[in-house]
């Protein structure tokens, strides 16, 4: 299944890319909030496209590689040490940013990493494969009271208790070393009711796990400031979101920052995707779209 991007006329609306303008896309993923970026910005303008899975930016740069486009700057790294990238990158000054903290179909469906409970593969889930910390590691080698933290903290996990006390006794036997069988070792933890919900009952653990895995939490809370001190005044700064932890960083943030009256909030409440965009894109449905201008 093809990468389709969300939010993408929300996302230009807030962003308001003209010619000329300078952009840094974060997370570039498939490219395909860049590509509509750069129909705004025009020859003069330019984009540095920054993504810490090298995997997805390569597939970024075959994506452009008929038009080449010159605009364009292409850098592995993470978008948490956005200051020191665009030095590298030499582009200023920043007229506006965007994240999108989800994660692409691709990384999914293809990456053999582990990230999806609906294949079977090696209990990875690390963005970048140069670090050390992986899934398995965590759940193989960490104590059960870390496993239940994250379960809980990162999860949201009612029976994270439950989950990670099963873990740390069938471990014991032979290591967990794919995501079908850390399925199935959730499926023994929980209660049967818990089995049938509305969502995977392994859902909240794999999203616990890639989230300690990649320290997403700490690197957006990193990011953040980094992003307002690097735009220029009247410079405007987009974070789509999936889920409630990454959109309540975002939330407090950017109220923090208007009351000190650095940015204004452009949304009052977060965007959120049309009825007839999720019809088109199911995995849109828990995207939320906040936007601010630097003042």
């Amino acid at each position: 299944m093809a990468h389709i991007s969300v939010l993408v006329d929300e996302v230009i609306k807030y962003l308001s890319p003209r010619p000329g303008e300078n952009f840094i896309d974060g997370t570039c993923g498939a490219a395909g909030h860049t590509e509509e970026i750069l129909k705004e910005i025009g020859a003069e303008g330019k984009i540095l496209c920054l993504d810490l899975d090298a995997e997805s930016l390569r597939r970024a740069q075959v994506h452009f590689e008929k038009s080449e486009p010159e605009q364009l700057i292409f850098i592995e790294g993470n978008f948490a040490d956005i200051e020191k990238i665009i030095q590298e990158g030499k582009i200023f000054p920043i007229d506006g940013i965007l994240v999108d903290l989800g994660m692409s179909s691709e990384q999914l469906e293809e990456s053999g990493r582990g990230f999806s409970f609906l294949k079977d593969e090696p209990l990875d889930m690390r963005y970048c494969l140069r670090q050390g910390l992986s899934a398995r590691e965590i759940v193989n080698y960490w104590p059960q009271q870390e496993i239940e933290k994250i379960l809980k903290e990162y999860g949201e996990e009612r029976h994270a208790w439950r989950i990670s006390q099963q873990i740390v006794s069938l471990r014991k036997a032979a290591p967990i070393r794919t995501t079908r069988e850390l399925i199935g070792v959730v499926a023994q933890a929980v209660p049967a009711g818990y089995r049938y919900g509305r969502i995977h009952f392994a859902t909240r653990t794999f999203q616990a796990l890639r989230i300690a895995v990649n320290n997403e939490l700490e690197n957006l809370k990193k990011f953040l400031p980094q992003a307002v001190n690097i735009l220029k005044s009247g410079g405007r700064l987009a974070v789509i979101s999936f889920h409630s932890l990454e959109d309540r960083i975002v939330k407090n943030f950017f109220r923090q920052k208007a009351r000190q009256e650095e940015i204004k909030i452009l949304t009052k409440k977060p965007v959120l995707p049309t009825v007839e965009e999720i019809a088109k894109n199911p995995r849109s449905r828990s995207a939320k779209l906040r936007a601010i201008i630097k003042k």
